[in-house]
């Protein structure tokens, strides 16, 4: 008898102990969907979204689609201008007068102009690199870092139209992701590959924005959905 009282009196423990700890992961969920949070979106016009409404550019696209998943973020702070080169960026960065509070997320896509007007891909190294730390310094911690790959302009209708041979676009959009791909992966950061999805403009135009060469709203939203699920994943 005095056994069996024992043991009734050990489950009923265990079963209080199992239930609390339920009772304080779902608190910390709710905490954590509760939870304002903070994103910075740093590039050009690929993240700006020009030709295209506000909510229709990437980093509001996937702030929606974070809310969606039950998480509060506020309007994210996009510092990026149409035509901005790695140096412009840093420059915009410097003079932006950004809130001194850690970021729950950062995003970076750079590069189409560097390679758009013909400048070095050493220099290009070098200042990807340095806006790598820059995105880490503002970032609560660097598992909320995101660089995205630089699509291919040559595969839209104005690079199809330009007078410069798509294939050479191509090629040279490839080498400068491979080195923000092996910068970004070098520096232990989160890496999305959007190129091959900007490349299916060549066959749906409806990926492309009506000036014939930014994406459309339908574009980010498929970027959005590579980026959204990394950053969920790095938000529990």
């Amino acid at each position: 008898m005095k056994y069996s009282i024992l043991i009734l009196v050990l489950l009923l423990t265990l079963t209080c102990k199992k239930g609390e700890k339920a009772m304080a992961n779902e608190d910390s969920t709710v905490a954590n969907m509760k939870k304002q949070l903070n994103y910075l979106a740093l590039g050009d016009s690929y993240t700006i979204g020009e030709s295209v409404a506000t909510n229709e550019n990437f980093p509001n696209q996937l702030a929606n689609e974070l809310v969606k998943n039950g998480l509060t973020v506020n309007p994210p702070i996009i510092v990026a201008k149409t035509g901005w080169t790695t140096a412009e960026l840093q420059s915009g960065i410097k003079n932006a007068k950004l809130p001194e509070y850690k970021f729950d997320i950062v995003t970076l896509l750079i590069g189409v102009n560097n390679q758009y007007r013909g400048e070095s891909i050493e220099v290009y190294r070098k200042e990807f690199k340095e806006l790598l730390q820059t995105a880490i310094n503002f970032a609560k911690d660097k598992s909320h870092v995101f660089i995205i790959s630089i699509p291919d302009w040559g595969a839209t209708p104005h690079g199809q139209q330009s007078g410069r041979d798509p294939k050479v676009i191509a090629k040279e959009i490839d080498s400068f992701n491979a080195i923000n791909k092996e910068e970004t992966l070098a520096a232990g950061l989160s890496y999305t590959n959007i190129t091959p999805f900007s490349r299916l403009a060549l066959s749906d135009k409806t990926l492309v924005a009506t000036d014939g060469l930014h994406p459309s709203g339908k574009m980010y939203a498929g970027w959005v959905a590579s980026l959204a699920p990394l950053v969920l994943n790095s938000l529990k």
